[in-house]
């Protein structure tokens, strides 16, 4: 059995039963059974787990019912487009903005589902899984590790491993993948594809030029658009800090925390857009034989993407005309939900700091700002 990609790896369907055998008794294992089978009984969901065995019958018997109840208690729907023009037995790499730590894979996941395609294998930072509990369940989930924290040389080493992997599971394996567009959440509602992400996906290359390397990924920019974050005003002190040239430091189990407010808070309404196969774009990137140059092209047609599918909301138009002080896209909204935006505004953040509420703010506008910017509109 090929060990190369241990260290990163889900769990092998082989194992799949005996993970969840060291887990079922954990009590955040029993409350997430509960909370997804409330009318069972904990023998019954005992039983129920003790006949899975691989990570496609946990992610759709489990953790598809989980996001059921997810999306009932915490929102007003999820709705999808694009996803009809794929083909369901061909892998992709689905490269997304990213707003929640779990919700952002898990609503794609459940999304293919729904579409009869193929689930994906995804990239979770390592430094969200370091509960012994929360390691298991993401490699049950068929989450693959980012390391985080490394030095120079570890961070290339550990790029080169990950970019295999991926190709491995494109190429090799046909199963799909998911990556975030960026390191950690947008936390200032600008989508934009870092190239750091894109010259890891590079490293696997070897001597093949980009443009085909690149084509063969059939890279799926995908578009995640939430109403509200449950988290807004929890990445606020990190924004401020930003702002202020201030090193942020990370309060214990803050992760943990958001991760647990991002799922449960409410989202209102969600919608994901696949956007194209990026193929005949790519030709572009050959008019310069620099790679480096290349990928930053590359990051922008991915952000073109993203950016011209995402979905403006009503908060999204209420905080472009607040922080500017205008009307100017008053048409999107009405005096009810200016109203209720401005009520969640005053509970979330303090009104005396100027500051604060401006960051807040921006954070719901900058997506009208990137969006209309790209169409010439403001």
């Amino acid at each position: 059995m090929n060990t190369t990609f241990d260290k990163i790896r889900p769990f092998y369907d082989s194992e799949v039963q005996d993970a969840l055998q060291s887990i079922m008794h954990d009590p955040m294992m029993k409350a997430i059974m509960h909370f997804t089978f409330p009318n069972l009984t904990e023998g019954e969901w005992m039983e129920k787990l003790k006949h899975i065995h691989s990570t496609d019958e946990f992610q759709v018997n489990i953790v598809y019912q989980a996001l059921q109840q997810v999306l009932a208690k915490s929102s007003e729907g999820l709705t999808s487009s694009g996803f009809e023009k794929l083909d369901k037995h061909t892998a992709y790499l689905f490269i997304s903005n990213h707003r929640d730590i779990i919700l952002d894979t898990s609503l794609l996941n459940l999304t293919l589902c729904d579409y009869g395609m193929m689930l994906t294998a995804s990239a979770i930072g390592d430094n969200l899984v370091k509960k012994p509990f929360l390691y298991t369940l993401s490699k049950i989930n068929r989450n693959f590790l980012v390391q985080r924290g490394l030095s120079p040389r570890e961070l290339l080493q550990s790029s080169k491993l990950m970019s295999d992997y991926i190709h491995q599971l494109l190429t090799v394996e046909n199963r799909s993948v998911w990556l975030a567009q960026r390191e950690g959440r947008t936390k200032d509602g600008n989508d934009a594809t870092h190239p750091g992400v894109l010259k890891m996906l590079s490293l696997a290359a070897g001597k093949e030029d980009l443009v085909t390397f690149f084509k063969k990924l059939k890279i799926v920019p995908i578009s995640m658009s939430y109403e509200y974050d449950p988290t807004d005003s929890l990445k606020l002190p990190e924004l401020l800090a930003n702002m202020k040239n201030e090193v942020y430091v990370k309060a214990e189990n803050e992760d943990f925390n958001t991760l647990q407010n991002g799922i449960m808070g409410q989202k209102k309404r969600i919608h994901i857009h696949a956007g194209n196969i990026l193929n005949t774009e790519l030709d572009a990137l050959a008019e310069t034989p620099n790679a480096n140059q290349q990928i930053k092209a590359l990051a922008q047609i991915i952000d073109k993407a993203i950016i011209a599918n995402y979905t403006l909301w009503s908060p999204n138009y209420i905080a472009y005309d607040l922080l500017h002080k205008t009307p100017q896209y008053a048409a999107h909204y009405t005096a009810e939900e200016k109203a209720i935006f401005t009520k969640r505004l005053a509970s979330k953040v303090d009104m005396q700091d100027h500051e604060c509420v401006e960051r807040f703010l921006a954070m719901y506008a900058n997506p009208v700002v990137n969006k209309m910017g790209d169409r010439g509109e403001l």
